[in-house]
């Protein structure tokens, strides 16, 4: 179910897209460019492309909430722990007994012919 209604989404999508490109440019879009009395006009309100537009963004809007409601209600309340890492821990650090022995704070015991950093 919930895969269909994902297609039918998708579909609806692709509709609003192909509508909203076919539209004619108004001159100005958003902007105050264009004759404000072609919108309040009835064949401007009537035309089959805007009002195409305002059902299938209605229906798009409404699929979106229906598939956000489904997808949460889907019944997955379990964490998947098929990719946990495993819980070992990790392998003790050898320190010296005696830290203040170690002026220079070479840990490990051996310099290997390195010359220590100032601190």
């Amino acid at each position: 179910m919930f895969t269909f209604l994902l297609v039918v989404h998708a579909i609806i999508a692709a509709l609003l897209v192909t509508v909203i490109l076919m539209q004619k440019s108004e001159g100005g879009g958003l902007t105050t460019g264009g004759s404000p009395s072609g919108l309040m006009s009835a064949r401007g309100a009537a035309d089959f492309l805007t009002r195409a537009t305002a059902v299938l963004a209605g229906l798009f809007v409404a699929m979106s909430i229906a598939l956000a409601v489904i997808a949460a209600n889907r019944g997955a309340n379990s964490i998947d722990t098929s990719l946990a890492r495993p819980t070992t821990p990790p392998p003790a650090a050898s320190a010296p007994a005696n830290p203040a022995a170690d002026p220079i704070g070479n840990l490990t015991g051996a310099d290997n012919g390195a010359v220590p950093l100032a601190r």
